[in-house]
């Protein structure tokens, strides 16, 4: 019997296991796993070199693997908001994205502009909100417009008919009203539901400061562009795509305008 120690000093290779292993010799072998830290086995003698296999551990093979592997960077999907509370009410805005249609080439069509969601709950105590008896509103591209064009004394109405077309035409009915405050520090919002399929009339109404106006003003110009999916054809602009879409629109003479 041949006695064989070994011992290695600290490193910063990973920790890994050795096989030692001599297939060609009739002997029986006893194969000996050991970590580099400090190993002492036995093995039998043999006329041929003993071979040495290193295996890494299966953590650092997997460690190994995860940084081949490409990384795929998956946009996460983001629910935002902007809420303003007051006394008797709260007002909270939430933009919706536009929808998109495949087309057989391949490419995409917009077939629903985006738009801004209103959600007005009723106060149900202080700093209290119900939730549960909130009226909601969606605003148009261009009835954002209208808003964002308000001077500080202008004012604009929209009016919603949910069934619009359908059989319960002119059953519900939604008023949306944005008037100046009296004294001009601001907005009124107002929103009247009037849903005769459940019998309710309900109207809730909240003031916007000037200040808080700006921000749901600059809030609106930023979004509309996305609303309107402008910002999918810009990320999509490739310098061959534009070259060749020139060139047709030459072809076709849509550049005579510019040629004046």
């Amino acid at each position: 019997m041949l006695n064989l120690s070994i011992s290695s000093t600290t490193t910063t290779s990973p920790p890994r296991s050795c096989i030692i292993q001599n297939p060609k010799s009739p002997l029986t072998l006893n194969p000996k796993i050991y970590s580099p830290s400090n190993i002492n086995f036995i093995n039998t003698i043999s006329t041929k070199k003993p071979t040495f296999k290193c295996q890494y551990s299966d953590q650092q093979q997997q460690q190994q693997t995860s940084h081949s592997q490409p990384r795929l960077d998956v946009t996460p999907k983001v629910f935002i908001g902007h809420s303003i509370y007051k006394g008797k009410a709260a007002l909270t805005v939430e933009p919706r994205p536009p929808e998109f249609a495949p087309l057989d080439s391949g490419a995409f069509k917009l077939t629903k502009e985006g738009f801004v969601l209103l959600q007005f709950a009723p106060a149900a105590g202080v700093r209290q909100y119900d939730w549960s008896r909130k009226q909601v509103f969606s605003l148009s591209v261009t009835e954002i417009g209208s808003i964002i064009s308000l001077g500080s004394r202008d004012s604009c109405e929209f009016f919603h008919d949910p069934f619009k077309g359908k059989s319960d035409e002119g059953r519900v009915r939604k008023v949306l009203k944005v008037e100046p405050l009296p004294d001009g520090s601001g907005h009124f919002f107002n929103l009247s539901v009037q849903n005769k399929l459940i019998n309710m009339d309900e109207s809730i109404y909240i003031p916007v400061t000037k200040a808080e106006f700006a921000i749901l003003v600059s809030a609106f110009n930023f979004a509309v562009p996305y609303l309107l999916g402008w910002h999918t054809f810009a990320n999509s602009i490739r310098p061959e795509d534009a070259s060749r879409l020139n060139n047709a629109n030459s072809r076709s003479g849509a550049d005579l305008e510019w040629s004046r």
